[in-house]
Parts: structure tokens; sequence; C-alpha cells
């Protein structure tokens, strides 16, 4: 068995068995919630006294190939046991390559995967399987599987995903067995699990929720990278506030009219009310349907306006232009439109070194766009939600969130994106754009345990960001050099504003002079002087 790295994952594991192998797992996104699943499948075994068929489910293709790297690892380095052995070489129609050698062995039909175009077969041990191809046969092969006497294991991967709508369909086979009776063994994994109805039919499907690891006790326990999170401020144009005012008087006016139609919109969240206003907009009351309608139309509107407005590209082109040249970037965006938009101005400075994924893309340059990344080509890529869910980018230490999202767990997924941890990684940074006094929401992760936040302002005129803590120690700095020669002056000028938009002043003094001794350029070993000066500066202030 390949060992758990982490204590959360062997207390997880304990849980999980004395659960009679059922349940969901909460743990957040680079924690190492695949490797509990894997060395889940030999706990089992172990403790069942014989094998299992294994059964992933994933929301995404490009989930899938990277679980199918997981398992070949896991099971090469599982190889002693004469059932983990060899190499795994795919039969024809699977759309899995041919693996490793382990120990001399090769071992054949092993893994199959199911969509994304590929159809596997489906009595191999080991199936990955998107979503949209379980829906409709997943439950007859588990069912199947279990009236003939085999054990099965079913891990939801991203399991939020398959409480509503037809993906619910992968828990058909339920209703024909006995749970409790059967040899029907079940994982759900999620970075946050739902609650409510979909909560309920999750707990029915997979058990109940038998472990949670949030972001502040990953922190603690360093099983996450050291983050810093920023908080950008940007400002409409005139012209972009003066609608925005506009179609916000004209969506309380709508919503005063509903109240009064309809009184029982005040007593709905959100959610609820907006399916409730869908389902007003096209009733037989022809007046108030005009007012959902309307309603709907402006907070559209809106929110595309303040999704779109023109302060994010010229804001992210800056933040990439400061930010060291050897981090990689992700750049998250809402719109498509708009994520090409910030790719051709950081190809112009950036030839051959920015990339993108969406779905208009298509699902293999996609899956070559993010290689490309993987292996340094690209040392940024920008994406709208092709990789907020399980893409695994270890290297990847700074995150750029485009445009908002009001929901916690797109947040949460993609500061996971970045704060995986990996050798010679230090500290990861994901910078938050918002615009002020809007609708967006700024409030973050509470729950982002010790790790900084630091609030900065974006001036798109002079394009220019504003630090108030730190511009005040820099400006001592400057004076300090006042008598130095122009090009040093002006390559101190140039450092310090670099540094206004990273978090390596806040470090610890020694942390500060090992970086400068290991500086491998002239401009580097000047940027860490500099970070070294105003870190004095604020210790003085302060």
């Amino acid at each position: 068995m390949t060992q758990t790295s982490y204590q959360w994952q062997e207390e997880c594991l304990a849980r999980w068995i004395d659960s009679g192998g059922r349940g969901m797992v909460q743990a957040v996104t680079g924690s190492g919630k695949t490797r509990l699943a894997l060395c889940a499948i030999d706990t089992l075994e172990r403790k069942i006294g014989r094998g299992v068929m294994v059964k992933i489910v994933v929301p995404t293709s490009a989930l899938m190939h990277q679980w199918e790297k997981e398992l070949r690892i896991h099971l090469a380095a599982g190889n002693n046991d004469s059932d983990r052995a060899g190499t795994f070489f795919p039969a024809s129609g699977d759309c899995a390559a041919a693996g490793e050698h382990a120990d001399g062995k090769d071992v054949r039909n092993k893994i199959s995967l199911r969509g994304g175009g590929c159809k596997g077969s489906t009595d191999r041990k080991y199936m990955i399987y998107v979503v949209n191809s379980a829906r409709y046969e997943l439950a007859r092969q588990i069912l199947a599987q279990l009236n003939s006497g085999e054990a099965v294991l079913l891990i939801a991967d991203e399991c939020h995903h398959y409480a509503s709508g037809e993906n619910q369909l992968i828990f058909e086979f339920l209703t024909r067995i006995d749970p409790a009776k059967a040899d029907y063994y079940s994982l759900g994994l999620s970075a946050t699990l739902p609650s409510g109805q979909d909560g309920q039919v999750l707990a029915d499907a997979l058990g109940p929720r038998i472990y949670s690891y949030g972001m502040h006790m990953a922190a603690m326990m360093k099983t996450v990278c050291p983050f810093d999170i920023f908080h950008i401020a940007l400002s409409f144009r005139q012209d972009e506030r003066e609608e925005y005012d506009d179609l916000t008087e004209r969506i309380q006016k709508c919503y005063t009219q509903l109240r009064r139609e309809v009184p029982s919109l005040g007593g709905l969240n959100q959610k609820e009310r907006f399916e409730e206003l869908r389902r007003l907009s096209v009733g037989k009351d022809k007046k108030i349907a005009k007012y959902a309608l309307n309603y709907m139309n402006f907070t559209y509107k809106r929110k595309s306006l303040v999704c779109l407005a023109s302060a994010r590209i010229s804001c992210a082109e800056e933040l990439v232009r400061r930010l060291d040249p050897s981090e990689k970037i992700l750049i998250f965006g809402e719109r498509i439109a708009q994520a090409e938009e910030l790719y051709r101005v950081l190809y112009r400075h950036n030839p051959g070194r920015v990339g993108r994924c969406h779905s208009k893309m298509g699902e293999q340059a996609n899956r070559n766009n993010l290689e490309r990344f993987r292996t340094g080509e690209f040392r940024i890529l920008i994406t709208c939600k092709s990789l907020d869910e399980g893409v695994d980018i270890p290297d990847a230490s700074v995150g750029i969130i485009l445009s908002g999202t009001a929901a916690q767990r797109q947040r949460t997924q993609r500061l996971g994106r970045i704060i995986r941890r990996k050798e010679g990684k230090e500290r990861a940074a994901l910078y938050y754009l918002h615009i002020e006094e809007t609708s967006e929401d700024i409030m973050y992760l509470p729950d982002a345990g010790e790790n900084r936040l630091v609030e900065l302002r974006y001036e798109p005129n002079c394009r220019n960001f504003q630090n108030p803590d730190y511009d005040r120690a820099a400006m001592l700095v400057l004076d300090d050099m006042r008598r130095e020669e122009r090009r040093i002056l002006r390559e101190a000028t140039r450092c310090l504003d670099c540094g206004r938009v990273r978090g390596d002043w806040m470090a610890e003094p020694e942390e500060l002079q090992r970086r400068i001794d290991g500086a491998s350029t002239v401009e580097e070993h000047n940027y860490r002087i500099c970070m070294k000066r105003v870190a004095a500066q604020r210790t003085v202030e302060y």
C-alpha cells in the first residue's frame, strides 16, 4: 500500500472504515483528496479480505485523465503485491496510453476510461467515468456486479455535482439493493459539500459527512502552501458608473412592484428568488411576468457591466508586468470574450508564453495548452471555468481572479489551484479584482487561517497601484537614497514599484536575507535588497 502523507488522511481513513466504508469527506483543494481515495481502495481490500471493483466518477475529461495518471503511479508504487504489479496496456478502443513497467511484470486490463471520447471496456477493475457518460450506464453496471457477488467501491470526486438533475441517475441502482447488506462501498469527495436537499441526496447515496478538513486546519498543518490574498479595488469609468446606477434604479423599481404583487418573494434567499422569478416570467399573469422578466434582464446587464469593466484588463496587464518573471500564473475570468481580449494583450508582451483554456477552444486544444503550461512552455494560462476543479498544477504559484464570483465554492476551488505544495515552492499569491461600490462580492475566504491579506487599489488612468502601508515605507527608502546617482534611483524605483503588488516585504528579516544571498540575477538581487529596506522601515514605523 502507498502510505498516506498527512495525519488528517490517516484519521479520515480510520473514520471511513468505522463507518462501514461509506461516507463523504470535505477537504480543502490541494490537501490530498485523490491520494486519500487511492489509499482507501487498499485499506478497504485489506479490511474485507478480497478485491473490489472500483468506479470513479469525475465531472470533466481533464479530471478523468488526471485520475488515470495518479492511479497508475499509485499502482506502480504498490506493485510488490502481485495484483499491483506492472504495465497497463489498454485493450482495443480504450483511450488510456501504455503505462510504466514495474518489477519486470506486466499488468493488463486494469484501468478503463469512459467519456471524453474514450470508450474503454466496462469490465476492468478500475473504471473512471466522466459523469455525462456515467449517467446512463454506471448504475446498471454496478447493479450487475453487486448481483454477481462482486464488491463495488464508488468514488464520487467533486461529488457536489451529482446531487441534481440527470446526474442523480448514477445512483439509480440504490433503489434495487439494500446498501446495508450489499457489498457496496462509497466515498464522496469535495472541497465544498452542499447542504439542504442536495446534501441529503448525496448522504443517501454516498453516506454521511464523516470528515471535514478546512483551510484553517490545512494552513496550520502545512498541508497546503502558505499564501497571500490581495484584494485589488477597481473603479468604473464615468460612463460605466452612470449605466450601473441607472440599472440599479431600474432593478429596485421592478423589485418594489414585484413585492407588491408577490409578497412571498421577501422570504426567499437569492437562489430561491431567481427560481421563482423565472417561473413568474412565463406565468399567465402578464403584468407580473413583465416585471419579473425586466428584473432578470436588468440584473444580467448589471452583472455583465461589472464583470466586463474596462479597468480589469488594464489591471491584469500591469499586475503581470510587476510579478516575478519566474512565477507561473493562472488567470480566471468569467466570460470567454474577456479571456480572449486579455490573451491578445498579454501575448503582445509575452509572445509564445501565454495560453488559454475555455469551452470554445475544443477539448484537445485545451488539453494541449494545459500540458504546455505544466511543462513550462507557457508561463501564463488564461481560463474561464474549465480549470476550477480537480486539475493538478502544483508549480502554479500565482492566481488572478479577473472577474469576481459570489460563489464560495468557486472561490475556494480557484485558490486550490495555486496552493498545492511542491518542492521549492515557498509561497503562493491570489489576486482578487473587484469593482468598488457595486454588487460584486469582495469577501473572500474567512477561513484563511494565518495567511496574509493585503488591500490594494488600482488607478487605471495612471496604471499604478496603491498600497498605503507599503507606500509609506517605500517613500522613506527612496528618501534615504536621495543622494544616490540617478541610475540607482531609477532601479530602486523599479524594484519598489514591483514590490507594491507582492508580499516579499512582509517576510521575516532572516528570510529576506536568505533570498538576497540566493538571488540569481542582478535585477533580483537589487529587488531583494529594496524589499529588506522596506521591511526595516515598516518595522521602525510600527
